[in-house]
């Protein structure tokens, strides 16, 4: 069973492994998840410092990426001239999602707990798709395509303010 330790022991052969428990190999200090340990070889690679050096491969990769993300947010901007809200608001005609505050799903959440309803009683009273309710109190009002009238709905019905003032 392995110890935990803080590395208090001294090294060397003949010791356990203070992450697995193997014992009586030769053991090297290692850096676990803050800890400095002492690993067998087979346990080494958990050393967080070794992980810190990645081959060019890994480095190219990252900055592929990069370069990917900020290509896509470019043409989201392109022509706009302001780019804070491109990733909060939804790009549709019929039922424009508005700018949401940061928090809006937790401050929905709280006011429907505060008026003592439950998600499916909510979505009743205001005859609303419960799915759209959830989406918005887990904060993924726009990938879930919800509508800025089911927004305007809520701030109303629980005068609460989930969108920003423009």
């Amino acid at each position: 069973m392995a110890k935990y330790s803080t590395g208090s022991g001294g090294g060397g052969a003949g010791e356990s492994c203070e992450l697995c428990g193997t014992s009586g190999v030769e053991l090297h200090s290692a850096n676990v998840a803050g800890a400095q340990l002492e690993v067998c070889s087979d346990c080494a690679e958990h050393d967080d410092n070794a992980k810190t050096t990645s081959s060019s491969g890994d480095r190219d990769e990252r900055e592929r990426r990069k370069r990917a993300a900020q290509n896509t947010a470019q043409m989201h901007d392109a022509g706009t001239g302001d780019a804070s809200h491109w990733e909060k608001g939804a790009d549709y005609d019929d039922d424009q999602l508005p700018y949401l505050v940061d928090d809006y799903g937790q401050q929905l959440t709280k006011a429907r707990q505060d008026a003592g309803l439950q998600l499916g009683e909510l979505a009743d009273e205001l005859d609303l798709d419960e799915s759209d309710l959830l989406a918005v109190e887990q904060g993924r009002a726009t990938q879930a395509n919800v509508g800025g009238s089911v927004i305007v709905a809520l701030e109303e019905f629980l005068d609460v303010e989930l969108s920003e003032s423009r």
